[in-house]
């Protein structure tokens, strides 16, 4: 396949090479066409689902395809992520509710169903590992791919198995993805964010340099506002100022940190496409509309957030040893207390357990703006819940929870609302 001949990303089909680039495709008059010069020599990509909590809102209520679509809630919360429509506006993910709805007050908002998404997300993985087992997931709606060596087996460059992926994607999932294609994982990502939604960017060895030189220095992953500060002290604004530097003298400036950072700006990252990348953690929390000192409501919140934590390890299959509690105090003050468990857990019972003998400490009297619940450690979920002579009780637990899970995926998650006795007394593991 000539690189320089137009691949058309709708209907598959190669174009023949001209001394112009075509501007459609000849066979169905698409305009999503894809050439350049090194297409099909390059292997890593970066796919991200576009808008993906709202995609999939949108695809299971179609009366919302024309709406402004916001996932988050309350009055002091964040955006989670907003349609593409809401974005038109200003929106923003992470922006506060009250300021997305200032900008978009006609703006649908639904909270966000994690578990859900996860499911989606696992669907979308499993047709990337169609492809390739080199696949290094970032979160559950992006990842890495490293296609390297499959042009035999899929009888195509990775540029065609890629338009292929997405199309399939858009077809059998009903949501729509962008791809970065690339030498590496670096402009990858970035690549993939040129052209939302339903993109497919590259950027070859060639062009890095240049492509890279006017982005600012924030361009570069890890590069926060601390470390942006830092740079524009010593006059480094954008990439091409770091280009401009050797790195040995740029290393001296910036110490070792500085190696990554002017490789990174001239377009050097050896980093590999790893599938045994990790989650680090897995979490759930909510700002409330008021600050709360009430334990009750604490607790009652806590737990709701344990039971969001529970959906998204087990659509992830793995249970987590240690439990993490987050608390925000009314003057912005950040609190976080964490709790070893005796075996791995998937079980929102016993993250609530562990998690609520934190809060029960914390809750004096304090106001508090923010509540969170996170999960480490993760191991398989086959290796979660055993139990032992000393702990019988989590073999009912489990089976209980395994009833309501099975309850809420069948008739929504309305169907089973659990109850909630508040007993100060209670501990992980007591009888």
């Amino acid at each position: 396949m000539s690189p320089h001949a137009p691949f058309c990303r709708d209907c598959l089909t190669l174009g023949a090479p001209a001394d112009r680039p075509a501007r459609r495709c000849a066979a169905c008059g698409s305009p999503r066409l894809l050439a350049h010069p090194e297409r099909d020599a390059l292997d890593i990509a970066h796919i991200d689902c576009d808008a993906f909590y709202a995609a999939v809102e949108k695809r299971d209520d179609p009366a919302l395809r024309d709406k402004p679509l916001i996932i988050g809630g309350g009055k002091r919360g964040v955006v989670s992520t907003c349609c593409y429509i809401a974005r038109t506006y200003g929106v923003r993910s992470a922006m506060p509710m009250f300021k997305a709805l200032d900008l978009c007050p006609e703006a649908v908002v639904i909270g966000p169903r994690m578990g859900h998404y996860a499911e989606v997300g696992r669907q979308v993985r499993a047709m990337m590992l169609d492809l390739t087992p080199l696949v290094e997931p970032l979160s559950i709606d992006e990842a890495f791919l490293d296609l390297s060596g499959t042009q035999a087996l899929h009888g195509a460059p990775s540029a065609v198995t890629l338009a292929r992926l997405s199309k399939r994607v858009e077809r059998e999932i009903g949501i729509s993805v962008s791809v970065g294609l690339s030498y590496c994982k670096f402009l990858a990502k970035l690549a993939s964010d040129l052209d939302k939604p339903r993109g497919f960017a590259i950027i070859g060895k060639a062009e890095a340099r240049s492509f890279l030189a006017p982005r600012p220095v924030t361009a570069i992953w890890g590069v926060g506002g601390a470390t942006e500060k830092r740079l524009a002290a010593d006059g480094f604004h954008t990439l091409a100022d770091i280009q401009a530097m050797e790195e040995t003298d740029f290393m001296r400036r910036l110490g070792g940190e500085g190696r990554r950072l002017w490789r990174l700006a001239n377009g050097l990252d050896d980093r590999v496409v790893s599938p045994d990348r990790e989650a680090k953690s897995v979490s759930a929390e909510t700002t409330f509309d008021d600050d709360v000192a009430s334990p009750e409501r604490l607790t009652q919140t806590l737990f709701a957030l344990c039971e969001k934590v529970s959906a998204r390890l087990k659509a992830q299959e793995i249970g987590g040893s240690t439990v993490t509690l987050k608390l925000k105090t009314a003057d912005f003050r950040l609190r976080t207390r964490a709790r070893a468990l005796s075996e791995p857990t998937s079980l929102a019972g016993r993250i609530f357990q562990a998690a609520r003998a934190l809060l029960l400490k914390e809750a004096d009297g304090t106001r508090f703006r923010l509540i969170g619940v996170g999960v480490t450690g993760f191991s398989p979920i086959a290796e979660a819940d055993r139990g032992d002579l000393a702990d019988t009780k989590v073999v009912k637990e489990k089976a209980a929870e395994t009833a309501v899970d099975a309850l809420r995926a069948k008739f929504g998650r309305g169907a089973v609302v659990r109850g909630l006795v508040f007993r100060p007394s209670d501990e992980p593991g007591s009888r």
